[in-house]
């Protein structure tokens, strides 16, 4: 993104924070444990967030049911587009009347473009999300009227955040499907599903779209213990494939860009901005990019990552990982910014 539309970008934030109003009528979230805001609290389902220490920097020092000390990306992405509160957990019985209005978060911690990860962790499919949102459109009529809603649904900003369950969490430990897809098979796999549910969304109104890539994968701190054969390096294997889902991610939405007319369709590269900060942690202010905040910092996620866990550390703003799998509050909010930065075409 070149200087000009920075600056841009930024008259556009001050503008809307000056003014008291939102760039977008509306943001909703899609997706797994990255932007999962409390839904799987709801859930019978091992994959939980809802207790300390997830939480302890957050509003109020309670846990919410989000995969980290405090906020994630997608909040610090609300505010940049001057909401006044963030989008609610869809199940939560915070999700109801005007509250809904501007948004809902329908993500799910441990979904994935395949229904089948979801399943396994018995969490929210992206199937079923989409539902959900279909949901949400009819009560918005009923609330707005249609025109109203139609163009909410229109101009609202559909964030996606998808695939790192479907290989951390799925393919890379599941022998039925490692050994019958190779990787590349997989990720194809993964790109008609992404590609039916752009589709499914544009069908249902929406234009303003932004998926992110995935991370490098091989140098999250649980992948490293999980899949490093005892080095404490990044799995240069996992990061392969990551790159390589991300090229294809990236061709697969200018292929769909060019068969939807006003489809806005941004992706947004989460991939390099966290390597960056991996690669040179003390010059984006953190310690530590090898060991979470949470116990030993090695693996610790979900249930593993609790009040009894010995080791956690007191200030997660020197921490780039809150636990094995996902940004510390204080990554999140440089992510949030190169969001921003990258997606001036879904507010412009």
């Amino acid at each position: 993104m070149g200087f000009l539309s920075y600056m841009l970008c930024a008259i556009l934030v001050v503008s809307s924070l000056v003014h008291g109003d939102p760039l977008v009528p509306a943001f909703c979230i899609f997706g797994d444990s990255v932007v999962d805001a409390g839904n799987n609290n709801n859930l019978p389902t091992l994959i939980k967030a809802n207790f300390l220490p997830y939480g302890r920097d957050f509003v109020m020092q309670e846990p919410t049911g989000r995969f980290c000390n405090g906020k994630l990306a997608a909040d610090f992405t609300a505010e940049f587009l001057g909401f006044g509160s963030y989008p609610p957990a869809y199940l939560s019985e915070v999700a109801k009347g005007r509250n809904i209005l501007s948004g809902v978060n329908f993500a799910s911690a441990a979904s994935g473009y395949y229904d089948n990860t979801a399943q396994l962790y018995q969490t929210m499919t992206l199937s079923q999300q989409l539902e959900n949102y279909k949901e949400w459109q009819r009560n918005m009529v009923n609330l707005v009227g249609t025109d109203k809603a139609n163009d909410t649904f229109s101009r609202g900003i559909h964030l996606l955040s998808a695939g790192t369950s479907d290989f951390i969490q799925n393919y890379y430990i599941n022998p039925i499907l490692n050994i019958v897809y190779t990787t590349e098979q997989f990720s194809n796999k993964l790109m008609n599903y992404y590609s039916s549910f752009i589709q499914n969304l544009y069908h249902l109104g929406a234009r303003r779209i932004g998926v992110t890539s995935l991370p490098p994968t091989g140098c999250l701190p649980a992948a490293i213990t999980l899949f490093g054969l005892g080095s404490n390096q990044c799995v240069a294997r996992l990061n392969q494939d990551a790159v390589s889902f991300n090229n294809k991610l990236n061709a697969t939405s200018q292929n769909l860009k060019a068969r939807l007319p006003g489809l806005k369709l941004v992706v947004f590269d989460i991939y390099n901005p966290l390597m960056d900060m991996i690669e040179k942690p003390t010059d984006s202010g953190f310690f530590d990019a090898r060991k979470a905040c949470c116990g030993t910092g090695t693996i610790e996620t979900s249930f593993l990552c609790n009040e009894r866990s010995i080791g956690t550390c007191s200030n997660a703003t020197q921490y780039l990982f809150w636990d094995g799998f996902h940004p510390s509050e204080a990554a999140n909010q440089r992510l949030a910014q190169s969001l921003l930065q990258q997606g001036f075409d879904l507010i412009s």
